[in-house]
This record gives C-alpha cells, structure tokens and sequence, in this order.
C-alpha cells in the first residue's frame, strides 16, 4: 500500500530528519539514502525497516543537520581533475561548449572526502537516528492502514454487487432450464419427424440434456466464496495471495454460469448481462486485493 511519513528529532549533536514513502509491491523493495557521516548505520536501518514493512516499494531518506560545524571537508583532487579532463574531452569530441560548474561538480559522490582520523558517530547519534526512522515507519504504518481498511470497504462493496447478481440469477435459473428443455423438446421432435420415439421419451432425452445446463452447483460455490471473501476481508492481516486464489475461482464459476446458459433465449440474455457484471466486480477486486496487507 501507498503511504507517506516525515519525522524530525533533535539533541544536542543536530538534527535528524527520516522521510518514508511506500507504494504497492508484491516483496519488501528498499531503497535507502543516507549521508556519507551516517552511513555506518545502513545496515542497522535496514533492518529496523525490515521490522515495519513486509511488502512495499520503500524509499527511506535520512539527512543530519550536524548542531556544530565539523571540520572542514578535503577536496578529492584526483577526482576533480578528472571531472575537468573529461569536461574537455567532451568539448573536443562533440563540439560543444562544457563550462566547469563547481557547484555541481561538488556535488559529485566522493568529490568531498571526511576528514581523516575521525571517529565513529557517537552512540547518541544512532540513537537519534534510529528513534527517528521508527517514528516515521509508525506514521508510515497509520497512514497504510488507513488506506487498507478504505480498500477493505470498496471491495466488500463490489462483493456485495456480486452476491446481488448471483441472486438475480438464482430466480431466473429455473425458468431458464425450463425454456432450455422446452426447445430442446421441439428441436428433437423435428429432427426425428417421421421416426417413431415415444413422446415420454422424448421428454425424457430432452430433460437429461437440459439438466447439463442447470447451473445450481456454480451458483452455490459462487455464494459460498463470495461469503470467504467477507471472512478474509475482516479477518484482515497479509491477504493478498488468498484473495487472488479465491478471486480466480470466482471467476471460473462465473465462466462456467456463462457458458451454460448461453443458449436459453431471453432468460439467457438476462443471466449473461448479470454475470458479465459480476466478472467485472470480480476484475475490480483482484486490481485491489494485492495492495492488501
């Protein structure tokens, strides 16, 4: 799920500020920036991220206003050079003008190297950090849920659509095998014009081949599933592959439903108009039921 978190903390060696963005993703995908002077804490933050957020495209940014001035950054003289060689190798090759902006050069990773000698952040500094981070993957996680519970009620509406379809279709289920044995009835009788068949028979051939269209059982799982969905949605936790299964069955229900009524005239019509609609609530869940945790 999509989710937005910034916190900034103080103490007496600065300040820190940790911006947490997310969007959907079906694994943990994590991105991490963070200054040259905390970088020693990478693998710590990753795994307090780790502890947060299970699935997601994640983005986390730390940046540190020291409270003092450091000492003063040497310049990367060999890198520098470079940067000009190269800025006139390209006004050779391609006949353009490249002006050196040291403003940007400067910008360069590395360009600046820290101070040699100097020691390791300080225990207070990766505590400042550390309860930062986990201030902002708690926003992070109210702002997800948030939008989880708003996802949990548009798709129980669109299920609830479906349950009202699959209603509309059970009272016109047994009109409709009625209309389908009927003309079956009528087809056989003037196909086998002029050939003796007892019209009990007859009946009988036409009521068997009429039943392969009744459709009770696909409407009964129908229901049965649509009802799971309901548990799994207030169940709620990390649902997303329960509810692409369970959409999939949905969906071959209703195919099934289509296919056998296919040919039952107007009742037929009516009953693919209903379960055309209830495939495409079923599309719409499964558009959502991945975002879900």
């Amino acid at each position: 799920m999509t989710g937005f978190a910034r916190v900034r903390k103080t103490n007496e060696l600065g300040e820190i500020t940790s911006t947490v963005k997310s969007v959907n993703h079906r694994a943990l995908d994590l991105h991490t920036h963070i200054p040259g002077e905390l970088e020693q804490f990478e693998p710590l933050l990753r795994g307090v991220v780790k502890k947060y957020v299970s699935r997601g495209h994640v983005d986390v940014r730390i940046s540190f206003t020291p409270a003092h001035a450091t000492a003063a950054a040497a310049l990367n003289r060999p890198l520098f050079e470079a940067y000009l060689t190269a800025l006139k190798e390209a006004e050779s090759v391609y006949q353009v003008v490249a002006q050196p902006d040291v403003h940007m050069a400067l910008r360069i990773p590395g360009m600046l190297a820290q101070p040699t000698g100097e020691e390791d952040a300080p225990a207070e500094l990766e505590q400042l950090v550390v309860s930062a981070l986990e201030d902002s993957l708690t926003a992070l996680n109210v702002f997800r849920e948030r939008e989880g519970a708003e996802i949990r009620q548009l798709l129980k509406s669109h299920n609830a659509d479906i349950r009202r379809d699959a209603l509309e279709i059970e009272k016109l289920r047994a009109p409709a095998v009625e209309h389908f044995r009927a003309r079956l009835e009528e087809r056989l009788a003037e196909l086998l014009k002029g050939v003796s068949m007892d019209p009990q028979r007859l009946a009988q051939e036409a009521a068997v081949l009429a039943d392969r269209s009744d459709i009770t059982e696909e409407l009964g799982r129908l229901q049965v599933h649509s009802r799971e969905l309901d548990v799994l949605l207030d169940k709620g936790g990390e649902l997303g592959k329960k509810l692409d299964f369970l959409m999939q069955e949905m969906n071959r229900e209703t195919n099934t439903i289509l296919s056998k009524t296919s040919g039952v005239g107007e009742l037929g019509l009516k009953i693919t108009g209903l379960g055309l609609e209830a495939k495409a609530n079923i599309e719409r869940i499964r558009e959502q039921v991945l975002n879900l945790e």
